[in-house]
């Protein structure tokens, strides 16, 4: 036997799991499965039952879940305390996973099935907790997005009812009160994520530090920190980039090479909340970002994809002012990649027909190596 695999399919009430073994035949066997309830009573019934079935302790054992929201992380926590090995998939990487494999039906059992043999087979990435304190402060940036989310759909219904045939005062007001209110929680959120950062002094110092740049303000760093669970677990920027979904994607096969575009399949609050920052520094001026602006402006004449490069080029020295706890220096290059690199023009941009060894995968881009050679400036976003 090469690997033990213990596939969970988590809902609010209950967890189906299936025990399998692989084999050096690369032979997946069902060993044993269960359900029980999703709560501490039934993650101890797991817990025995996992140890029942993992007679050879030599050989190890991997605990594959899928990210249903927020019902998995209990029963991931608890299992990550008792010393296992667990993986947490996105459910679109599990449910192509299951068509892959064949699997035409889909319940529970099927998807605890599919899970074990997906964690025998593969060597996915382990899962570690979100930290309490970045938990505490994703509470907070979340509500706080949740309530701006609704505070425009608000006030879009009555710009809508002002400027209609007839007038509604008894519609309108309430609106109007709605409003208010969503203004006063958010202020209040604003002062929890302010104490909240202030309560830890070296986080504080670091905020300060990465805040002297024009357009990120303290809101649009805790979103940042609380998504990513302050860099912890991430070992360079092109992790950073990746996990944002501002990494590149390539469309070719043959003789065609299609359009190059991020992949957008990250987080999507990191590039939600990097939008205005990326638009203050360019309204500011700020001479490393307005550049990077100028020079893809003038390549492809899309406003929209050369922000997008300054919000990358904004994450990407986020992470390394925290990382080396530096403050921000405009004048300094923190971003460790060649600018002609990352704003390059693609081959198919320029007529030029390209090889698979030719194509070097940049912001948008895809160059080939051998042709071409508060106010405004401190709106808290």
């Amino acid at each position: 036997m090469l690997k033990y695999s213990v596939g969970l399919d988590v809902s609010s009430k209950k967890i189906d799991g299936c025990f399998s073994v692989i084999d050096t035949m690369q032979k997946v066997t069902i060993k044993s499965t269960i359900a029980i309830a999703n709560n501490r009573s039934g993650f101890k019934m797991l817990g025995e039952w996992i140890k029942k079935h993992h007679k050879e302790s030599t050989v190890p054992l991997v605990i594959c879940l899928e990210a249903t929201g927020v019902y998995y992380e209990s029963c991931a926590l608890y299992l990550f305390d008792k010393k296992h090995k667990v993986s947490v998939v996105l459910p679109n990487k599990a449910k192509k996973y299951l068509q892959a494999i064949g699997l035409k039906s889909k319940n529970d059992s099927i998807d605890a099935k599919g899970l074990a043999q997906m964690g025998a087979e593969q060597a996915l990435k382990l899962w570690q907790p979100l930290g309490k304190y970045f938990y505490e402060l994703r509470q907070y940036t979340r509500q706080y997005q949740n309530i701006q989310e609704q505070k425009t759909v608000i006030k879009n219904q009555l710009h809508s009812l002002e400027n209609g045939m007839y007038d509604n005062k008894t519609v309108a007001g309430q609106l109007k009160n709605i409003i208010k209110l969503f203004e006063k929680q958010l202020n209040e959120l604003g002062k929890k994520i302010e104490a909240h950062i202030s309560s830890n002094p070296e986080i504080q110092q670091k905020t300060i530090n990465v805040c002297k740049m024009k357009g990120i303000a303290t809101l649009s760093l805790a979103t940042v920190l609380a998504e990513t669970n302050g860099f912890e677990l991430f070992e360079n920027t092109k992790q950073l980039v990746s996990y944002a979904g501002y990494d590149v994607t390539e469309n070719q096969s043959g003789n065609r090479v299609g359009r190059t575009k991020i992949s957008k399949k990250g987080n999507a609050r990191i590039r939600r909340i990097l939008f205005m920052p990326a638009l203050t520094a360019v309204g500011c001026k700020q001479k490393p970002f307005v550049d990077l602006y100028n020079r893809t402006f003038e390549k492809h004449g899309i406003k929209m994809k050369s922000y997008v490069a300054v919000q990358k080029k904004i994450l990407s020295i986020i992470y390394s002012l925290w990382k080396n706890n530096q403050e921000y220096n405009p004048d300094i290059n923190y971003v460790q990649e060649k600018e002609r690199e990352l704003n390059s023009l693609p081959a198919f941009e320029k007529g030029i027909k390209n090889s698979l060894k030719q194509v070097e995968a940049t912001q948008g881009k895809h160059p080939v190596k051998n042709h071409s050679k508060l106010p405004l400036c401190s709106t808290k976003v």
